[in-house]
């Protein structure tokens, strides 16, 4: 009988099975990040080629008469994972980042569950890192649908050391130790802000990176330990900036006002929700010029800095709360929400002692 001559079929899965050819190896994906790695759940190693040529095989390279040229396959890009800032300190706010993906990826930084949302050509979520946390390694968890199996990303936050200041302040007694006429009003004013934060989680109400709500000189950074009269200890939830009574106060990006209050500590009060679980927060307002409910773009009036509630003079807390924790200011201005070159900011800091 004489012998069977192998199908050309055959003989051109030979050929790539045996010399390794670049349509099989393009058609693998690479790492594209020391940090950031990839992987297909319940996916096991391909065994390496041998290099040897089955019998009968066409010569490496060679097109094999009335076969076709083996198909060179473009790689595919696959999910893609990014953090800012990726050496963040205690208090920060964490922007996870992830393109390349078919649909909404789930996730967690430090075993905390990530509340992704669609932006621009991918998907986003806003985080936090507590004042507490340690320094350290912060391992990012990402599960990312592709066009196939869906794809682990693993990534790591390098978190350094917070460096908050210890001060010591004097204000009025009755804001160290409040009478007991005042209580009320300071559970009243903690069930509003407890229903101002509240928000139904929704997708970003901005379009652009965030921008000082008032040029000025920071006075006292986020994250100060503070001893009040030399009893109270409690550390401080925002960004100071200077001003005179009467100077003006804008927006830091678009939202909706969900509070106008006069509270007994933060005085006169206006919170914006800006969506994705971000809130921007302006105290001691000598007047306020928006009503709760109100839209607001980028740089709107929002009132006037004062001197309002607990204070020792005139200036602007201005206060940020991502993910349910209050965050540094000077950190969320720092993030790129928009892939364009970062704005320098306005405001500088000063190693003096102003105003808390």
């Amino acid at each position: 009988m004489p012998a069977r001559t192998p199908s050309a079929s055959r003989v051109f899965v030979l050929a790539l099975l045996a010399t390794g050819s670049p349509a099989l190896a393009a058609a693998t994906p690479v790492a594209s990040s020391a940090v950031v790695t990839g992987s297909v759940p319940g996916s096991a190693a391909a065994p390496a080629a041998s290099g040897t040529r089955a019998p009968g095989a066409p010569t490496p390279g060679a097109v094999v008469q009335g076969e076709l040229a083996p198909l060179k396959v473009k790689p595919v890009d696959g999910p893609r994972l990014s953090l800012q800032p990726a050496n963040p300190k205690p208090g920060d706010p964490v922007l996870v980042t992830v393109n390349g993906a078919s649909a909404l990826p789930t996730g967690t930084l430090a075993g905390r569950p990530l509340r992704f949302f669609a932006w621009n050509d991918g998907y986003a979520a806003l985080t936090s890192l507590p004042v507490e946390q340690p320094e350290g390694t912060v391992p990012v968890d990402v599960t990312a649908p592709g066009r196939g199996l869906p794809v682990l990303l693993s990534g790591a936050l390098t978190v350094g050391a917070p460096g908050f200041r210890e001060r010591e302040l004097r204000v009025a007694n009755k804001y160290v130790s409040p009478p007991k006429a005042v209580k009320a009003r300071m559970e009243a004013d903690r069930k509003a802000f407890a229903a101002a934060f509240a928000q139904p989680f929704r997708a970003p109400l901005f379009g652009q990176n965030f921008a000082w709500p008032r040029e000025a000189t920071v006075t006292a950074p986020f994250g100060d330990r503070r001893s009040f009269n030399g009893k109270l200890q409690t550390q401080h939830f925002g960004v100071d900036l200077d001003g005179a009574t009467g100077s003006p106060v804008v927006a830091a990006n678009d939202g909706t006002v969900v509070m106008v209050r006069d509270n007994y500590a933060s005085g006169n009060t206006v919170l914006v929700h800006h969506g994705a679980g971000l809130y921007t927060a302006y105290f001691h307002l000598s007047r306020i010029d928006v009503k709760d409910g109100a839209k607001v773009k980028q740089g709107d009036a929002l009132g006037l800095v004062g001197n309002t509630g607990r204070v020792t003079g005139p200036h602007l807390h201005w206060g940020v709360k991502a993910d349910d924790r209050w965050v540094d200011g000077q950190t969320l201005l720092k993030l790129d929400f928009t892939g364009a070159p970062e704005a320098p900011g306005v405001a500088t800091n000063t190693p003096g002692l102003g105003n808390p």
